[in-house]
């Protein structure tokens, strides 16, 4: 007996109950360490002891005498309740020892209730399964299938796979290989039976075991991906256009940080906007066309206490004069022949309690000033149709490329209007006068376009920069940005802009010479003239009388002009 001990010993211990035997005289044999555990006791120090003296209510002795098995019996130790199998052990007739098999009660209620629960949740999960026709499947550690989807099954033609090696159902897979690395796969595309598909991938983990994993495939033909994806991409598009929408009508997007430029007049005026913007006075911005007058009016508005108001623009000059008050104050409904049910709210109700931007005030009627210049004097207004007054908190920025003052002068613009306006005003100066701010805008709006075209360049080059810092720049920072995009637009392998990519009128070699010269005024001036009076006596044939017309001076200014440049018979 005491060689099979040995023998049972290492057996007892991979059991998950507690077992202990005795011999034919009641004497304990064997215990593993559950029982051990259960029991509160050691093998080594009980060895050869009577099982009567450890365990004064057992009935293991019982068993030996009757040898009959006592199957799902109850025994209490130490306050806790078993469960107990007692079996005696029989050879040639004769009883040689009884073992006893028990279990804490607690233990196999909470087996039983999580056997009832994991039941509940594989019930769930096959019916997710299955009611929404996807293509699913679960392998355990082995890559064995556990579950499958009863549409992947009949995809598959493998109404049994449940049992099987994933590799022995599904073409091309790599639910095994996930297994063994943990590593989740995302939109690999897998080919089973002739078709493209996009598949995923994810490993079961419990604690840091991988226990299995689930696939699914996500789109059953390749085709049926680009639509979904061409879809997604038109809803971004939509969404970016509402966005834009809702940007461009309710808010402002730049601040003083967005204005690009550190000379001198810029810094002053950069600084100075920041101070204004903290008051309420109105203000005027006047400017060239593309010399930013509108980001300087975002940037005023984004700084001062209204930012978190709405910011609100009209272009006076694009308005029909006869729409131009409902379009500021709204109308009522049935206020004309075609006004909206519900009436209609104007720019200022929109704007209350933030800023409204007037683009273009130069060319507001004079009968629309005189309106909007009692709306400023008393801060009310009425809309068109209406008999209700409403107040008005609204900051008025206005913004023009016109002398106003000389409008003034010519009684094309109210002199009280103007005043009312003018409380603050910034002059912002033209490309022409800041050309030290070229480069850093020419190198801006190459970033900005090539983020808005989609297209990869590298830099300007030296020569290309300095054909730009050397143009007139008649439109200013727009005319700057086209530039730059025609340039972008030329590009074929290149990653750099250079001067074969710019217009004609940008490298020409005149404009090029004059301005990249160290010369002064005077010989530049000097040195046009002549050139000038070459140009035309060429155009001419050389007849003097002619071209002293052309030029638009005397003949005797001419002669003079010719003997001070040293210009001989052409």
């Amino acid at each position: 007996m005491q060689l099979k001990n040995v023998i049972l010993r290492p057996v007892f211990e991979l059991m998950d109950e507690g077992v202990i035997a005795v011999d034919k005289e009641g004497k304990l044999i064997g215990i593993n360490k559950k029982a051990e555990l259960y029991l509160d006791l050691k093998y080594k120090d009980n060895i050869r002891q009577d099982i009567r003296e450890i365990i004064r209510n057992t009935k293991l002795i019982d068993v030996l005498v009757e040898g009959k098995k006592q199957l799902n019996e109850k025994f209490s130790y130490n306050n806790r309740e078993f469960l107990v199998k007692r079996i005696p052990i029989i050879e040639n007739d004769e009883i040689i020892a009884a073992i006893a098999i028990f279990r804490d009660r607690t233990e196999i209620n909470q087996m039983n209730k999580k056997r009832i629960e994991d039941k509940g949740y594989i019930e769930i999960l096959d019916t997710l399964l299955n009611t929404v026709n996807e293509w699913s499947v679960v392998v355990d550690e082995e890559g064995i299938i556990t579950m499958m989807s009863e549409a992947y099954k009949e995809f598959t033609n493998s109404p049994d796979a449940v049992g099987k090696h994933v590799t022995e159902v599904i073409e091309n897979t790599r639910m095994h290989i996930v297994v063994k690395t943990g590593l989740k796969e995302v939109g690999d595309i897998q080919k089973i039976q002739g078709n493209k598909m996009i598949a995923m991938r994810v490993p079961i983990k419990k604690g840091d075991k991988i226990i299995g994993a689930v696939g699914k495939v996500m789109f059953k033909d390749l085709g049926d991906f680009h639509i979904v994806k061409q879809k997604v991409l038109e809803l971004e598009k939509e969404l970016e256009y509402y966005k834009n929408e809702v940007i461009d009508d309710r808010s402002a997007k730049y601040t003083f940080d967005s204005i690009i430029g550190n000379t001198g007049k810029m810094e002053e005026l950069k600084k100075i906007g920041a101070r204004v913007a903290k008051s309420k006075s109105n203000v005027i911005i006047t400017g060239e066309s593309g010399t930013g007058k509108e980001l300087f009016a975002h940037s005023i508005h984004n700084a001062s206490n209204r930012k978190f108001g709405p910011f609100v623009r009209l272009n006076c000059a694009a308005i029909p004069s006869e729409l131009l008050e409902s379009e500021l104050f709204g109308y009522e409904e049935g206020a004309f022949t075609g006004a909206k049910k519900g009436g209609k709210k104007g720019k200022f109700e929109i704007a209350n309690g933030g800023t409204i931007l007037l683009d273009e005030i130069g060319d507001m009627p004079l009968n629309m000033q005189a309106k909007l210049l009692r709306v400023i004097q008393e801060k009310e207004f009425e809309s068109v149709g209406g008999n209700t007054v409403k107040d008005l908190d609204v900051r008025i920025i206005a913004s023009t490329n016109k002398n106003l003052k000389k409008l003034v002068e010519e009684k094309r613009f109210r002199e009280d209007f103007y005043y009312r306006l003018n409380v603050v005003r910034f002059d912002l100066p033209p490309l022409r006068e800041r050309k030290e701010d070229i480069k850093e805008l020419a190198i801006f709006l190459k970033n900005k376009l090539t983020k808005k075209l989609g297209i990869y360049v590298e830099d300007i080059s030296k020569k290309a920069l300095k054909y730009l810092e050397n143009y007139d720049w008649p439109g200013n920072i727009r005319e700057l940005e086209n530039v730059i995009e025609r340039a972008l637009n030329l590009l074929d392998v290149e990653l750099t802009i250079e001067p074969h990519h710019l217009p004609k009128r940008v490298t020409s070699e005149k404009i090029s010479k004059i301005y990249s010269s160290d010369k002064k005024l005077k010989a530049v001036l000097d040195e046009i003239e002549k050139e000038m009076i070459i140009e035309y006596l060429k155009r001419n044939k050389g007849n003097k009388n002619q071209t002293a017309k052309a030029l638009g001076i005397s003949r005797v200014s001419l002669y003079k002009k010719l003997e001070k440049h040293d210009i001989k018979d052409i």
